[in-house]
C-alpha cells in the first residue's frame, strides 16, 4: 500500500528501508536532488550513499529478474512516478516563490535559515529542495513573514490508494451530508 507523499529523508534513513513504489521514487528523486547538493556541501555524500544502498536493496527485493513482477506493481510503480513527479514540480515553484519574497526583502536563503532555526547550510537546502520537509512551525512562520498563501507552501495531493482507500471509508459510512467530489482527490 502506498503512503502519503510527505516525504522525510532522515526518517527512511532511520528506517533502513524503503517501504513502497511511492517511497522508491521518492528517494530516485532525493537521490537525484542530493548529488546536485553534495557538490557544494561534501557532508552529504554519506547521507546519498546511505539512500542508493536502500535504493538498491529495494529494487533487487521489488524489481529483479529472480521476483515475479505483477501488473499492480507495474501500475502502482507509474502512479508513484506521476506524483512524485507532480510533487518535485510543487517543490520547485515553492522554492521560485520562497526565493523571489527573499529577494525582495534583501535575504539570502542562510540568513532565512537562521530565521527558522537552522544554522546548517545544507539542511537548509534540502528543506527548501524538498528532500526534507519543514516542520508546520516553519510553513507558519514562512506563511507570515513572507506573505504567502499555506496552499502554495504545502503539497496536498493525496496518493490513489489512500484516496481509494477514504473514499471507501466515506461509502461505508452512508452519511448523506458527507459528498466526495470525485474531482477533489484527482492529479491536478
Amino acid at each position: 500500500m502506498m503512503k502519503t507523499s510527505t516525504f522525510d529523508l532522515d526518517v527512511m534513513i532511520k528506517s533502513g528501508k524503503i517501504e513502497s513504489e511511492l517511497e522508491l521514487e521518492q528517494a530516485l528523486l532525493a537521490d537525484r536532488q542530493l548529488r546536485l547538493l553534495a557538490k557544494s556541501d561534501p557532508s552529504l555524500k554519506k547521507k546519498r550513499a546511505k539512500l542508493r544502498d536502500l535504493i538498491g536493496d529495494y529494487e533487487s527485493k521489488h524489481w529483479s529478474l529472480s521476483s515475479k513482477v505483477t501488473k499492480r506493481q507495474i501500475e502502482e510503480s507509474n502512479e508513484a512516478e506521476d506524483l512524485v513527479e507532480e510533487e518535485g514540480e510543487f517543490y520547485q515553484k515553492r522554492k521560485e516563490l520562497i526565493k523571489s519574497k527573499l529577494s525582495k526583502l534583501n535575504l539570502n536563503q542562510q540568513e532565512f535559515g537562521i530565521i527558522l532555526g537552522h544554522t546548517s547550510k545544507s539542511y537548509m537546502s534540502e528543506l527548501m529542495n524538498g528532500v526534507s520537509p519543514f516542520s508546520l512551525k516553519d510553513l507558519i512562520v514562512i506563511s507570515r513573514l513572507l506573505q504567502i498563501d499555506l496552499e502554495d507552501l504545502v503539497f496536498t495531493t493525496i496518493p490513489f490508494e489512500e484516496r481509494k482507500k477514504i473514499e471507501r471509508s466515506i461509502r461505508k459510512l452512508d452519511k448523506p451530508k458527507l459528498k466526495l467530489n470525485p474531482n477533489e482527490f484527482a492529479l491536478r
